[in-house]
């Protein structure tokens, strides 16, 4: 990669992940989607991470897929930063995913749940982006945009199975046809921020420190109770909450959570311990 487009620290449990191609409002190019795919990535191998906060250096958080992208194909070059493989869209390369789809569902099945410090711009892929984090943070005066209609395409980068699951469908349809631009107020409003904020990272932060002092096993189990809810019959919720359950009742780290509780004290968690 010619140009760094991530970079991120671990400390104290939190993975600090920022978007730093300020010069482009962090702009989705080729190597930001690889960036974002293959941080997430990494982070999976990083079991002494129990928390990720993702935001966007400069005057943005993600201002959607790189215009550049767009002015090929008017010239009639075609042409797509969301395919690299020589493949359609439709073709799986991620899983359930293709490239674009990743960008989101790397973030959506990591371990660790995940909290975007939004601000500035969230346009197209950009919000999209948003959806990928259990918890999205936003300034109030953020401007979001479910945008692919005004360049004559629908969202397709991930976001929509998540879109139908926190917000009505009305609002969807109005937004997707019409890519209005809406505030972080708005966002809230219409079920896609979890909170508004004046500061959004701050904000973020505190809440990864209270996320990282909790079992890291319980936690990782939380996130894939509620990751398995979208499609699951009230038979298979159910049984999804027992056999995670199973997995980390009377472990070490549940009983550390109790002794810990019962004591008033931090937990000393164990990372590799489920």
């Amino acid at each position: 990669m010619s140009e760094q487009r991530i970079t991120y620290t671990i400390k104290n449990g939190i993975a600090d992940v920022r978007m730093v191609r300020t010069d482009k409002m962090n702009a989705l190019d080729n190597a930001m989607i690889d960036a974002l795919i293959d941080t997430a990535a990494e982070l999976e191998n990083h079991p002494e991470v129990r928390v990720v906060v993702l935001s966007g250096e400069g005057r943005a958080f993600c201002a959607g897929l790189d215009t550049s992208n767009f002015k090929r194909t008017a010239e009639g070059n075609g042409g797509s930063a969301t395919v690299k493989h020589g493949g359609g869209l439709a073709d799986r390369t991620h899983g359930i995913a293709n490239r674009a789809q990743q960008i989101v569902w790397g973030w959506r099945n990591l371990h660790a749940p995940v909290i975007a410090a939004v601000h500035g711009i969230a346009f197209g892929g950009g919000f999209q982006l948003t959806l990928g984090a259990d918890i999205r943070f936003m300034h109030p005066e953020t401007k979001l945009s479910i945008m692919e209609a005004k360049w004559g395409l629908i969202p397709d980068m991930g976001g929509t199975p998540v879109m139908r699951a926190i917000a009505s469908e009305d609002i969807l349809r109005e937004l997707s046809y019409t890519a209005r631009i809406f505030s972080g107020e708005q966002a809230k409003e219409y079920g896609f921020a979890t909170h508004v904020s004046e500061s959004p990272y701050d904000d973020a932060m505190v809440l990864a420190r209270e996320i990282a002092e909790r079992s890291p096993s319980s936690v990782k189990r939380s996130k894939k109770m509620f990751n398995a809810l979208f499609d699951a019959t009230d038979a298979e919720a159910l049984l999804t909450e027992s056999v995670l359950q199973d997995e980390i009742i009377g472990k070490p780290n549940q009983v550390e959570a109790v002794k810990a509780g019962m004591e008033k004290r931090v937990g000393n968690f164990s990372d590799t311990s489920d």
